[in-house]
């Protein structure tokens, strides 16, 4: 689908951000914070196409709405630089999903939590009037990537309306000992024959639960949700197929930088077990395994000062088509 013809998944969730957008916007007069919005959805599945999309429409504005003022960012940029990727996968050298970026654990959670907490407070009296965002070059080394110096990240100034935050493990939560251990019987659905879970020990998987505790921070700053999801009866097969375009496109925009097919299939098996262990969390929430406490993003509490409705499902086929949305 071309850029000129935005997927009609944009007028659904443009729709869903204002809905629960405050008016006035926020003003020097009366400044609020920014509404928070994850947007979630698997690798290839259009969510960086869609998030940009989005920003632009809500930022030209209509003859019903005023523009608004917006930020976009990605977990992808919240990687650990490659030499700090590199360290963490000689320190774990039997932790097969820690080797190289994608998993929980392989962000720089720290630099995450700051920037999107400035974002937060970006509009208040007396916080800096700017934040950078960080930028990580996936070309870089081969296709495994690194962070570009703090001086070329990209600088939003306020005020700001609406933050957007994308990311294939946005909203993931971790699980009690006894779920993971219930889904470690279970082959992801459609992968029979195509991915091995046993891959992956039960070590592998419980030390990655451990590190998703510290991302609770990030998500607790989020006002609402957007899920982009493929159909049920296939919600991983077409993973592969989406991220081997993605790759595609990349190499050909920057020369050939990039990963070689295999490798993206490699890249990819190390993603499954994420979606497969810890995507429920953005639907049901999970449990802190060092406390053994309830973790109920704030999307899902009754209380949230957005009302109700702040999930929006967006239902996508093998092509990206849209074929549902579903606000809960």
């Amino acid at each position: 689908m071309s850029a000129l013809t935005p997927p009609p998944a944009i007028a659904r969730i443009v729709a869903h951000i204002r809905r629960h957008l405050p008016e006035p916007p926020s003003s020097a007069s009366s400044p609020r914070p920014p509404l928070f919005v994850a947007i979630q959805g698997p690798q290839g599945s259009g969510k960086t196409f869609l998030t940009k999309h989005v920003a632009a429409a809500l930022a030209a504005g209509s003859t019903e709405h005023v523009s608004l003022r917006i930020a976009a960012l990605s977990i992808d940029d919240l990687y650990l630089s490659h030499d700090d990727l590199t360290a963490l996968a000689d320190a774990r050298p039997t932790n097969k999903l820690l080797q190289g970026r994608g998993q929980p654990g392989t962000h720089d959670v720290r630099v995450g939590l700051r920037t999107l907490q400035a974002l937060k407070f970006i509009n208040s009296p007396g916080a800096p009037s700017s934040v950078k965002i960080p930028f990580f070059d996936k070309s870089l080394f081969g296709g495994e990537g690194d962070r570009v110096p703090e001086t070329e990240w990209i600088t939003v100034e306020r005020p700001l309306d609406v933050v957007l935050f994308e990311g294939w493990c946005v909203g993931f939560c971790p699980q009690s000992r006894d779920e993971i251990e219930r889904r470690m019987g279970e082959t992801p659905i459609g992968l029979d024959g195509f991915f091995d879970i046993s891959q992956y020990t039960l070590g592998d998987v419980l030390e990655v639960n451990e590190l998703l505790v510290d991302y609770i921070d990030c998500w607790n700053l989020f006002d609402l949700f957007v899920q982009i999801v493929p159909a049920e009866t296939s919600p991983y097969v077409h993973i592969y197929k989406w991220r081997l375009q993605q790759e595609h496109v990349m190499k050909a925009r920057n020369g050939g930088r990039g990963m070689s097919d295999e490798q993206v299939k490699a890249f990819v098996d190390r993603y499954i077990p994420g979606y497969h262990f810890f995507g429920s969390g953005i639907l049901q929430g999970g449990t802190d395994p060092l406390s053994g406490e309830k973790i109920v993003p704030p999307w899902l509490r009754p209380d949230n000062r957005h009302g109700a409705g702040r999930l929006l499902r967006v239902t996508i086929g093998e092509g990206r088509e849209l074929l549902n949305t579903v606000t809960q």
